[in-house]
């Protein structure tokens, strides 16, 4: 980015809403600013090094899934008239009661944006589960947006590394078809557990929850021992 003005000087323009700040005050916050402006605009180049990636794999393995209207249906089927395709796979595989919270957590604020990501991309919710119970949860939850799609066998999770001794783990994939109709990589979240700096649980960048965006700006932070639960 070029002729940027520099976040310093621009904190300085900033004005506390309340009277009765100190001195100390002004100066951490103005201090702040200055950093958050800076954090703005490194996520804004992330964006554009992202975007600028060179063509991803062509995915030649034949995926098979089922629809929402129990048809058998490949990796091309999921991009409907859109030439991007993300998707999240989420842990609520047939051999869990209930499904996983923090992908229930993710899930929730997806379905608030559904729509409007839908007019600009395709996006699917892939599970190993069937359609048919996916659905009953999101039911559940009121979630009215969201396309639930069932991995069929487990080729799929088992490929992107998803199915551990442990058990099973989500995954943010993005998928671009080309102008000869063949399925790429476009980029999927590489982060693992073994990446999470020391201190913290592991997370993506970009962290798509807004519960720990909200979180984040509170005095208390994300905390240390607490998670969302499916009930309260």
């Amino acid at each position: 980015m070029a002729d940027l003005i520099p976040a310093a000087d621009l904190a300085r323009l900033a004005k506390t809403p309340f009277p009765g700040e100190s001195t100390d005050y002004r100066a951490a916050r103005q201090a702040l600013l200055a950093e958050e402006i800076e954090f703005r605009r490194h996520a804004t180049r992330l964006v554009e090094q992202r975007r600028a990636l060179p063509p991803g794999p062509v995915i030649e393995k034949n995926y098979r899934f089922r629809d929402e209207n129990g048809f058998e249906v490949g990796l091309a089927d999921l991009f409907g008239d859109k030439d991007t395709l993300v998707t999240y796979f989420w842990m609520y595989g047939p051999e869990r009661d209930r499904p996983c919270p923090m992908c229930t957590n993710l899930l929730g604020s997806v379905n608030g944006n559904a729509m409007d990501i839908k007019q600009r991309v395709a996006l699917k919710i892939l599970g190993r589960s069937t359609v048919e119970r996916q659905f009953l949860f999101a039911q559940e939850r009121g979630w009215r947006d969201l396309d639930f799609i069932q991995t069929v066998g487990d080729d799929y999770a088992s490929d992107l590394g998803l199915l551990q001794k442990d058990g099973e783990y989500p995954a943010l994939t993005v998928y671009r078809r080309d102008d000869s109709g063949k399925v790429r990589l476009f980029w999927a979240s590489e982060m693992t557990k073994a990446m999470a700096d020391p201190g913290q649980d592991p997370r993506d960048s970009p962290d798509l929850g807004v519960l720990w965006s909200v979180l984040d700006l509170t005095p208390g932070g994300r905390g240390t021992d607490w998670y969302p639960k499916l009930r309260y």
